[in-house]
This record gives C-alpha cells, sequence and structure tokens, in this order.
C-alpha cells in the first residue's frame, strides 16, 4: 500500500524529475569540451591529415628530442611499455626496419609510456634487444594524453611534412606492414 502511493505521488515525481534534469545538466556543463577562443590557435589532433602534436623528451642518454626538429625526415612514433607482449613482440621488427631505412632518411623515436611503466625496465629491455633507434620517456604521461593512447602499443606514421600519415592501434606490427608503409612515405617529396 505504501510503495502503491509512492508511485502514484505526482509531486515525488516531479521532484525526481527535476533533480535529475538537473544533475544532468550539470554532468553536461562539466563534461563539454571547451572551444578555443576566436582568433587562438587549437591544440593539433593526432589524427590522419593532421599535424602530429609536438613534443621534447629525454631520451636514454638524457638528451631533448624534439619531434619538430625532425622535419623533412620520415617518422615512426611508436609508444610501447616494456610489460606490453604486443610491444615487445615488434620491437625486432621497428628495429630491423629502422637500422635498413635509416640511410634514406627514416627515424624511430620509441616513445616509452614511462608514467605507467618502469623506466629501470624500459632501459633493460631496449638493451636487451640492442635496439639501435632512440628511445624516450614519457614520465609525466602529458604526450600519451596528447597522443590519445588507447591501445598498446600505437604507431603514428609521420610523413616528412609533419603530419600524420596512418595510424595503427595494438600489434604487433610485421616487417613487412612497416616495409609497406615506410616506403610509401620515403617515396613522398
Amino acid at each position: 500500500m505504501m510503495f502503491t502511493k509512492l508511485l502514484t505521488d505526482s509531486r515525488r515525481w516531479r521532484a525526481l524529475l527535476i533533480a535529475v534534469i538537473s544533475v544532468s545538466s550539470i554532468w553536461i556543463y562539466l563534461s563539454r569540451v571547451t572551444t578555443p577562443i576566436a582568433g587562438s590557435i587549437a591544440p593539433p589532433s593526432p589524427q590522419i591529415g593532421f599535424t602530429a602534436p609536438d613534443f621534447t623528451l629525454e631520451d636514454l642518454n638524457g638528451q631533448s628530442i624534439k619531434l619538430s626538429d625532425l622535419r623533412g625526415k620520415v617518422v615512426l612514433i611508436n609508444l610501447w611499455a616494456s610489460w606490453c607482449p604486443p610491444c615487445r613482440a615488434e620491437m625486432s621488427a621497428i628495429n630491423n626496419s629502422y637500422t635498413h631505412y635509416a640511410d634514406q632518411g627514416f627515424i624511430v623515436l620509441g616513445l616509452n609510456t614511462t608514467f605507467q611503466d618502469d623506466e629501470t625496465a624500459a632501459r633493460a629491455f631496449a638493451q636487451s634487444l640492442n635496439l639501435s633507434f632512440s628511445i624516450i620517456f614519457d614520465r609525466d604521461g602529458v604526450t600519451s594524453r596528447r597522443y590519445r593512447l588507447q591501445a598498446m602499443p600505437t604507431s603514428f606514421f609521420v610523413g616528412r611534412d609533419g603530419v600524420i600519415r596512418d595510424i595503427v592501434l595494438g600489434g604487433p606490427m610485421t616487417e613487412a606492414l612497416l616495409t609497406s608503409k615506410i616506403q610509401s612515405l620515403l617515396a613522398e617529396k
């Protein structure tokens, strides 16, 4: 009897409806994506056809590497972690591709997601595979978030003009896949 009275009381339903609408409105306002102010420059988007978001990160030797300084070269940005099995599985193929195409202007930046990995483990991993490309550390996660890291590994193929040409989510990538993408980018003038 008490339950049916609650279900038929229109004042309670109205109060519940107002509460749901209020909470929903607040949620929508707080979770909105802000638009840039007129005249300002929107941050680059990590999408095919857009300029790769710039970053400066330290490598294994403490040297700073800035992505925009590599314009004129074909760049593979590979986001990885030492605990990730597909990341481990594709590293040899990436390293072989790098050694084969490096003299033609191909660069690999192995961007370790150090904010969710262990730097010591990442260094040991790179050393155990004798990786010859640059390993860089995203210690605070800012670059990984800027690149909207959703899957591990994630690879961005960047043309000589700094524009993202292709994105590979997950892995492992094979040498055949790498070769086809790298040769295509190196052929662009």
